[in-house]
């Protein structure tokens, strides 16, 4: 009566010797498990959030305005006298590309002039530039064909900047531009040097150092 019973367990125990758990996969070369621990769970390192600098107020970020400023650029007006207005004014900088062709008419034309003269030939500029019959800017006059000697293939010839010659003609050019100084020539639009005698059918308005001037 027992045999089947006894047949039956005899089976169940050997069916159990033969159960074997799977083997783990891990790299046949490695010498250290992958992990530090076989039951410890590896803990992720989260970077925190970088935080945003704040930036600086803008005018700690930009350099204060006198730094980007020629030392040397002309003040915005000036007073006195014919010279003390220039010595105020004088600068290697004339600001902008008007202001850089008077100055540059002033100084290949009258530069060995006194003040007076080479105001006198600024005026003469501004007043063709105001007059309707020349071009109506300082460059268009300067570079009008055939008018200055100087000016050669729509090129004028370089200038040495740092020359006091070029700052005083810079300043002169301030002058006349912000009419800071009346005009010593009236109304003129022609100039000549004495030396020569054109014979010009025109008004003579004055004689000024080596130039005459004409209306």
């Amino acid at each position: 009566m027992l045999h089947p019973f006894r047949s039956a367990l005899l089976v169940f125990a050997a069916l159990s010797a033969a159960t074997v758990a799977p083997a783990q996969v891990r790299p046949a070369s490695a010498s250290e498990p992958l992990l530090s621990g076989a039951n410890e769970i590896p803990t992720m390192v989260v970077p925190a959030m970088l935080s945003t600098p704040e930036l600086p107020a803008t005018r700690d970020v930009l350099a204060p305005a006198e730094e980007f400023a020629d030392s040397e650029a002309p003040a915005a007006t000036a007073t006195g006298d014919l010279a003390s207005m220039v010595a105020q004014l004088r600068s290697s900088s004339p600001g902008s590309a008007e202001i850089e062709c008077l100055a540059s008419a002033i100084y290949f034309e009258s530069k060995s002039e006194s003040l007076k003269g080479q105001l006198a030939v600024g005026h003469v500029i501004a007043n063709r530039a105001a007059s309707g019959r020349f071009p109506s800017s300082y460059c268009g006059v300067v570079y009008q064909r055939s008018q200055f000697s100087f000016v050669r293939g729509h090129k004028m010839p370089p200038i040495p900047r740092s020359g006091t010659q070029w700052k005083n003609a810079v300043a002169i050019a301030q002058i006349v531009d912000q009419k800071l100084q009346p005009t010593p020539v009236s109304k003129a639009l022609f100039f000549h040097a004495r030396r020569v005698s054109p014979r010009w059918r025109l008004t003579r308005v004055a004689t000024l150092g080596n130039h005459v001037f004409y209306r």
